[in-house]
């Protein structure tokens, strides 16, 4: 905004005026205010910053106040009653209810405040609810506050809910005419020397930040601040109130302290639902309900885009695989002893299709002991909409930890640096979750298992060390003890009767996957009982093996293999024969060469 009066030049100098009174003093809040608050006061009151964008878990429940002063409210609430309590006027819009005064709870001060609006402004509540006419208003607003004689001066605060419907993510050029003034508008402010002076403040309110314009969010004259999911302490005060008049002991197997605990990454809006349906349905809490109750809220709260995984098995049930499992078993260790710098940050599996990549990643969750969550397809055809549903996995994942987050075809999910055939999403998509997969803040907290059978396809940035850290090669079963011990785990996994002395030899080494074992068990299972007998014989299951026809060696499963040994990071994950073959062809230079060969011959095809 340009100056319109020379005196206006002298608010660039002096310090922003009267502080005392409006509602965030001496830079400081009171104990058990939300933190990104307390940071709002420091930003403002240094006068570099008037404008915010407040994201993540906006429409929660607020905690307010500590002890018996506790409090839960929502951010309209907040900001009404607290931030801008005292001050002249608040002022809030969004599409469906148009321009608005913002008092909270005191309606004397709501007359007060629409009075005073209508008698310096003009009558607000007759303008249009396009966000443009509104804009323009509030425009005048802010000018004719400006212009005011010092005395006169208001102290004003704008809020937009839903922000990103005024100033939406989209190119510049891209941006309709509305959308564009929009924009302008606010930076406008944002960036004037003179509104940073005055007691004015501009709150844009949106869950997603990456759905509103990046000319806005990237701003050096705007703080983004994160609302974030509520902490331990926070889900045990909001527990401890919303149940003070009954007790908890009375519908919950669970104490107060253990489902502040159990319940990380859930909302206090979840966690009202979940103790409240527990009370009113007369329905005890206890773990069976928990554990649904839980899944269903945490899938709720990814907006389904994150899948609840409860871990059925450890690594006692992985055949095979004997040095990753020492490994994945070592980390667990560590992990339950509180030792998260010595926890990689992230592992790797690669290998062919059909080793057991994902089981082995749902069975290491198991003996870790924690969360696991798998990722699922976030991408969208909206502008923004990648990346604001990126946006809300990641914010949850930071509450829930420690937590294991499996992503399958993880080359093909995670996007690349350099990509920029669709607009440059899947560059930022890749930023944010290479930003977050280093961030070592979260070592122990977040374990990323990274599942591919390319993982030459996948970015170097995302598989170097202090990311997905440990690379697990994975290959089909070659030994014969191996293999039998395979046929005995799935046909219990099956509920087929199969003794053990009953497995013939077998002669495929090294061309059977889990599934293709699994897949002769079925077929013996199915040929016993038309059979009339209950258990597999020796004689059924050879006639299943020796029927099954094994994929062929084809281009593409050597070089699922030679990817999977060039991305080893520890020698000990490589069986004895393969490295034994890597030390006589030459090493992985070699096998790089064949690799690339093996590429040329495949895109040929």
């Amino acid at each position: 905004m340009k100056p319109e009066r020379d005196d206006e030049a002298d608010l660039s100098a002096a310090p922003r005026p009267g502080l005392q009174g409006l509602g965030l003093q001496d830079l400081g809040l009171p104990e058990g205010y939300p933190e990104w608050a307390a940071r709002l006061a420091e930003l403002y009151f240094s006068g570099t910053t008037s404008t915010f964008v407040l994201h993540g878990n906006v429409f929660d429940h607020i905690p307010m106040g500590s002890g018996k002063k506790s409090r839960f409210t929502h951010l309209s609430g907040v900001l009404a009653d607290d931030l801008f309590g005292s001050w002249d006027l608040v002022f809030s819009y969004d599409l469906a209810t148009g321009l608005r005064a913002l008092a909270g709870r005191g309606k004397d001060r709501l007359r007060e405040m629409v009075a005073l609006a209508n008698r310096k402004f003009g009558d607000f509540q007759e303008i249009p609810r396009d966000p443009t006419h509104t804009l323009a208003y509030l425009d005048r607003v802010v000018r004719r506050n400006l212009l005011a004689d010092e005395e006169d001066r208001l102290s004003i605060a704008i809020v937009i809910d839903h922000a990103s419907y005024v100033v939406p993510r989209g190119q510049p050029g891209q941006l309709n005419l509305s959308a564009s003034t929009n924009l302008v508008t606010i930076l406008n402010w944002a960036t004037s020397p003179y509104l940073k002076r005055l007691n004015m403040a501009v709150m844009l309110v949106d869950p997603r930040l990456a759905t509103l314009s990046e000319r806005l969010t990237g701003n050096s004259h705007v703080a983004t601040l994160e609302v974030k999911l509520p902490t331990e302490s926070e889900r045990r005060r909001f527990i401890e109130f919303t149940a003070e008049s009954v007790e908890f002991e009375k519908f919950s197997d669970f104490s107060v302290e253990e489902l502040a605990n159990l319940t990380a990454g859930i909302s206090l809006s979840d966690l009202d639902t979940m103790v409240r349906s527990a009370q009113k349905a007369g329905r005890r809490l206890d773990s069976g309900l928990f554990r649904r109750l839980k899944k269903r809220l945490l899938e709720r709260q990814c907006e389904g885009l994150l899948e609840f995984i409860e871990p059925k098995w450890s690594l006692d049930m992985v055949v095979g695989h004997k040095a990753a499992k020492a490994r994945l078993t070592g980390d667990a260790e560590l992990l339950k002893r509180g030792r998260l710098g010595s926890v990689p940050m992230g592992y790797l599996l690669c290998g062919p299709v059909g080793t057991g990549k994902s089981f082995l990643a749902q069975c290491a969750s198991g003996s870790l002991g924690v969360p696991c969550v798998m990722l699922k397809n976030f991408r969208s055809k909206y502008v923004g909409e990648t990346e604001g549903n990126l946006e809300k996995v990641l914010s949850v994942l930071r509450a829930m930890g420690p937590v294991v987050v499996i992503i399958d075809e993880a080359d093909a999910m995670l996007g690349n640096r350099g990509s920029d055939g669709d607009s440059g999403t899947s560059s930022r998509v890749f930023a944010m979750i290479a930003a977050q997969m280093g961030n070592t803040q979260y070592r122990g907290k977040i374990l990323w298992m990274l599942l591919t059978c390319r993982p030459d396809l996948l970015p170097i940035d995302l598989k170097r060390q202090g990311r997905a850290e440990i690379h697990i090669p994975m290959f089909y079963p070659s030994e014969q003890e191996e293999l039998r011990e395979l046929f005995e785990v799935l046909a219990r996994k099956l509920g087929a009767d199969l003794d053990p002395q009953d497995i013939p030899p077998i002669p495929h080494l090294g061309d059977l996957s889990g599934a293709d074992i699994e897949g002769i068990v079925g077929r013996a299972q199915r040929a016993a009982l038309l059979a009339g007998a209950e258990k597999i014989t020796r004689e059924i299951l050879e006639q299943a093996v020796g029927q099954f026809m094994p994929s062929t060696r084809s281009l593409e499963r050597k070089l699922q293999e030679i990817a999977a040994i060039i991305e080893c990071t520890d020698r000990e994950f490589l069986p004895s024969h393969i490295a034994k073959d890597l030390e006589a062809s030459g090493g992985r230079e070699k096998l790089q060469e064949e690799l690339t060969t093996l590429k040329r011959l495949v895109e040929s095809l």
